[in-house]
């Protein structure tokens, strides 16, 4: 589908597409196929760094990684109610469990939001009243951090911006 809509010229519709895909199966192809089609139409959110292409590999070995982490815990709580282990390999146990909730915190998939309408504008508060920030083109790429309301908070230009639910697709 992203194939056809960019070549009919739609690009926001191939970069939906696009990261539907890299959101259930991350390949740094895709990637890149989103941060030329983004380059192309001047959309923001679509960096080509090798540190993007990095976070991309991390996130498409993310389940893998998290589903062997689990199943050591389970293991090792299992050996050590069987064999009853000594203080010291309970103090070991609980690290590695410390390190299963540091992968889940800091390494889960981020949601991120594609603007839907043409002109969406980007506030300093989660109302009408506050501050203009400046105008999402259609297409861009943005980080959503959270959700107030009829707001997403999202992350624009390494700040905290708001933009109305309406006016983005959440990709998560």
């Amino acid at each position: 589908m992203a194939y056809a809509q960019q070549q009919l010229g739609h690009a926001p519709a191939a970069l939906l597409y696009l990261s539907m895909a890299q959101a259930r199966q991350p390949r740094v192809r895709t990637w890149r196929q989103m941060a030329a089609v983004a380059a192309r139409h001047r959309l923001v959110g679509y960096p080509a760094t090798w540190q993007q292409e990095l976070r991309v590999q991390a996130q498409r070995y993310y389940y893998p990684g998290l589903q062997a982490l689990l199943a050591g815990a389970v293991v090792g709580a299992i050996w050590l109610l069987w064999r009853r282990g000594p203080r010291g390999a309970w103090l070991g146990y609980a690290a590695y469990v410390a390190l299963l909730g540091a992968y889940l915190h800091w390494l889960r998939p981020a949601p991120v939001g594609l603007v839907a309408r043409s002109g969406a504008a980007l506030m300093a508060g989660p109302s009408a009243g506050a501050a203009w920030l400046s105008t999402a083109a259609l297409g861009d790429r943005l980080l959503v951090l959270g959700q107030q309301d009829i707001w997403c908070r999202v992350e624009w230009q390494r700040k905290t911006a708001f933009v109305r639910a309406t006016d983005l697709l959440v990709v998560e």
